[in-house]
């Protein structure tokens, strides 16, 4: 029998993913993107909390109204969830004498980056609170399958209750709001990388409180994709298929009556059984498949998306903060995420894993993370030794 200690831990090897996961990665990181791009990087994100905006085009009114219906937190949710089968995933392959110390050590990492991102690159960060989250679900991935189902109600429930009745004084007033707006239209359309860095920096508390609002339910998102995983739902087409069905239709009939928050979580939800469910399938991988390596790289797409609008729109490079519609900006985004998708593709030909993403293994597991391609490196030290026996045979 081998033991743990002779077969010390190691990353998932890309030849075992499950490629429908990073199929749906993919595609919900391209929501992130757009709403991102909308609502965050193109204007303040406080500007929707000062009433109505009035869109000079009805191509902008078109799209914005699709993004807030169709896209808007539910994307946010389908990454909370994926987020959460992750964790799962990597908690159940672990050896268990070391798994704890290693997801402690994954999520401390994670928390390094977000903190990096958030101060450095973009205030709109969401791995700072993906890493507190994740401490919090750890100890509950130990546990039966019974307490993670408990576990989901109730921080859902929570949610719930306190979009109903929010917590009096946890957000900003309209004042607060709008003298950042007012600041933020002013610093990041013209000021330089230290003035921006001073503003974003000044405005973390604000952002934090937008956060709280929806902290419970990162929580119960992970659990519920743990869930997923556990209970073999996530393998089964079918299965997949029905829990889209009834959670798009309970989605939709919940937002037309009013009921924002569950219904947003049920529509996530559907979205992301569809798009298992057509991934499971030969056909589905080839129509989907273009996705795959986007989802594999999504930690390093995700903050290469920050870096790349951030220079677009803020003063410290092309300043055009405040001044593009949705549509001009969305077309931005697409041709980022087009290129993404390509770039990911070669990337991965080359080698295992997205800068970023080695970067995290290596500081899980304490030590440098193989990154080349076998076939590659075998390539690469053919090469070398051709070369070696070449200088040899000049200089004998």
């Amino acid at each position: 029998m081998t033991s743990d200690r002779a077969a010390p831990p190691h990353p998932t090897n890309p030849s075992e993913r499950i490629d429908a996961i990073d199929v749906l990665r993919g595609i919900a990181l391209f929501g992130v993107m757009a709403i991102n791009l909308a609502m965050e990087f193109r204007v303040s994100i406080f500007d929707q909390f000062l009433g109505p905006r009035t869109l000079a085009s009805p191509i902008d009114r078109a799209i914005e109204a699709i993004l807030t219906t169709a896209v808007e937190l539910k994307a946010f949710a389908l990454f909370s969830l994926l987020f959460g089968v992750g964790l799962a995933i990597q908690f159940d392959r672990l050896a268990s004498a070391r798994r704890t110390a290693l997801l402690v050590r994954r999520l401390a990492a994670l928390l390094g980056f977000g903190v990096i991102h958030l101060c450095l690159i973009w205030n709109g960060d969401i791995l700072t609170e993906y890493a507190l989250a994740g401490f919090i679900v750890l100890p509950f991935l130990s546990g039966p399958r019974w307490l993670l189902a408990l576990a989901v109600l109730v921080f859902l429930a929570l949610y719930l209750a306190m979009q109903a009745f929010p917590p009096v004084g946890l957000f900003p007033s309209r004042t607060v709001i709008w003298r950042d707006v007012m600041d933020a239209n002013r610093i990041y359309a013209t000021g330089g990388f230290l003035d921006v860095l001073a503003f974003r920096l000044r405005e973390i508390p604000l952002i934090a409180s937008l956060h709280a609002f929806i902290f419970l339910r990162t929580i119960g998102l992970f659990l519920l994709g743990a869930l997923a995983w556990r209970s073999g739902v996530m393998q089964n087409a079918r299965a997949l298929f029905i829990i889209a069905l009834a959670a798009i239709a309970l989605g939709a009939g919940l937002l037309y009556r009013g009921s924002e928050p569950l219904g947003t979580v049920l529509l996530a939800l559907g979205y992301g059984a569809a798009v298992l469910g057509i991934a499971h399938f030969e056909r589905g991988k080839k129509l989907l498949g273009w996705a795959a390596p986007l989802g594999r790289m999504a930690f390093t797409n995700y903050v290469a998306q920050s870096v790349i609008f951030g220079w677009i729109f803020y003063g410290y490079g092309l300043g055009r903060f405040g001044q593009l519609g949705i549509t001009q900006a969305l077309a931005i985004g697409i041709a980022v995420y087009a290129a993404q998708v390509l770039l990911s593709a070669w990337w991965l030909r080359h080698y295992r894993y997205g800068p970023l993403e080695w970067l995290w293994r290596s500081l899980m597991y304490g030590a440098r993370q193989p990154i080349v391609v076998a076939r590659v490196a075998a390539a690469m030290r053919t090469q070398l030794s051709s070369r070696t026996s070449e200088a040899q045979i000049r200089d004998p």
